[in-house]
């Protein structure tokens, strides 16, 4: 039975990590989920307050790291907020409609779109909007692969 409780956590923080492809996908949650399952399972005594409140920080970092990484990327290149929102709206749509490629895609071509017809920005000025935005997002994805793969680190450190 424990390798099935394992298995299921396990299953927790993998979807967590699909999350940085699929952003649809609240990957934080299903990191505690894998989190509270453990509890569940085998009991939240290894959990102290320290645990939680170390987690927590990285979890507010974490959503932290998706707004200043659009943000920067965006601001960098002479973007605008409707850039921002482009992105974001790319981002959360571009996967459904081009799998896998929309990732990187959707960010791009929404900031793109955004620039043009929000504000009226030249062709060569959007595209380079698209490009910041791009860029801050990968970053964005790195950041948060590696504040997820900490928050695993220090769980297994926790619980080992």
């Amino acid at each position: 039975m424990e390798a099935l409780y394992w298995t299921l956590i396990i299953i927790m923080f993998v979807i967590g990590f699909a999350g940085l492809i699929y952003p649809i996908i609240p990957s934080v949650l299903f990191i505690v989920g894998g989190f509270l399952l453990y509890g569940a399972f085998f009991g939240f005594e290894e959990f102290g307050y320290q645990f939680w409140l170390i987690e927590g920080v990285f979890v507010a970092v974490l959503f932290a790291a998706d707004y200043v990484a659009n943000l920067m990327g965006v601001k960098r290149v002479g973007g605008s907020k409707a850039a921002i929102w482009g992105s974001t709206i790319g981002l959360l749509i571009g996967p459904f409609i081009i799998p896998i490629a929309g990732i990187i895609i959707g960010p791009f071509i929404g900031a793109v779109l955004a620039e043009l017809l929000v504000h009226k920005k030249d062709f060569n000025e959007a595209v380079k909007v698209g490009l910041g935005s791009l860029v801050g997002f990968i970053s964005g994805v790195f950041a948060k692969t590696i504040i997820q793969l900490v928050m695993i680190g220090y769980f297994l450190y926790t619980v080992l």
